[in-house]
């Protein structure tokens, strides 16, 4: 039995199955009890939801919390399943029925909910990327004023702004080196000339998975990944498309330093140039590559520190 539920900032719409029972509890703490009491009354074996920019967060931790089997779906799928079914209609419990019944063709697993250093470093993370993207803005405006008043109020706020990003990014640091297995896999990265500290945060933050998944699925993941485009006799142009922009965004700044240091994707850049692929292509390309390395680094001491947490003897030769 599935339990669909349509998440808002106020409120949780529920239905069992795609016509069956259907509730509407408040997105508090008190809300999700009632919704656990709700599920458990039905017997409800998985919980689904879409994901929506962060509402589901709670929701998704309290009710593993209790034992539940949750699992976060894609909005835009579920849409899209809705419309291919004939369903158009849209309210809170139609949503939340489309999401069970989604949830039930496509055979969706649980999945493990994070443990607290990961959502703290994410947080992190996060926060150090908005306040380095306001300081970018701040100092590009004031290149603009030269009233003296005005000057000194960016000066003051840019000082705030640059303490809290040292603040950031030693906590980040400290959490990294913390825990044995980011630490490990911090120094596999930056065996790579161009990867540096915050793009080994960004990674740990925002792809968790890196090294656990194959290169086709962790590219897949972040978007990086020609997909197929042919019909018949026809074979369309291999393109890329959704996946996580963040780490897309950081793979494409990092894969153009690391072009320019390491050998191989030297060679590798200036032979898509000399075939005459695009610029966009070339990018997109060594993003790519840089991503299959990572994951393959990842996917090395991760194999490495399990072997090492079955036989502690060997820790000390593994990570000398």
């Amino acid at each position: 039995m599935i339990c669909g539920v349509d998440i808002s900032s106020a409120s949780l719409a529920v239905r069992i199955g795609r016509e069956g029972a259907a509730a509407s509890f408040a997105n508090t703490v008190e809300g999700i009890s009632e919704l656990v009491a709700f599920c458990r009354l039905h017997q409800v074996d998985l919980v689904a939801m879409e994901a929506t920019g962060g509402y589901e967060k709670q929701s998704f931790a309290l009710l593993s919390e209790q034992g539940l089997a949750v699992t976060i779906l894609n909005p835009r799928a579920v849409r899209q399943f809705a419309l291919s079914m004939g369903r158009a209609e849209k309210t809170d419990a139609i949503d939340a029925g489309m999401i069970a019944w989604f949830a039930e063709v496509k055979n969706s697993q649980p999945m493990c909910l994070s443990p607290a250093s990961q959502h703290h470093l994410r947080a992190l993370v996060t926060r150090l990327r908005q306040l380095t993207e306001v300081h970018t803005a701040q100092r590009n405006q004031q290149r603009l004023i030269t009233d003296p008043a005005v000057q000194a109020s960016f000066t003051e706020l840019l000082a705030v702004i640059n303490r809290q990003i040292r603040e950031l990014a030693a906590a980040i640091a400290a959490l990294l080196a913390a825990d044995p297995l980011w630490s490990q896999l911090d120094q596999a990265f930056r065996t790579i000339k161009g990867v540096a500290d915050r793009t080994v945060a960004r990674l740990m933050a925002e792809m968790p998975e890196i090294g656990t998944l194959s290169n086709k699925t962790i590219s897949k993941l972040a978007g990086v990944a020609p997909l197929a485009n042919d019909s018949g006799k026809h074979q369309g142009k291999r393109r890329v498309r959704g996946g996580r922009s963040s780490i897309r965004e950081i793979l494409f700044i990092v894969a153009s330093v690391v072009g320019r240091y390491e050998p191989d994707f030297i060679a590798f850049r200036e032979r898509l140039a000399n075939a005459g692929k695009p610029p966009k292509v070339i990018r997109i390309a060594l993003a790519h590559k840089l991503l299959v390395r990572l994951n393959a680094k990842a996917r090395e001491v991760r194999s490495q520190f399990l072997h090492s947490q079955r036989n502690p003897s060997s820790q000390q030769s593994i990570t000398a």
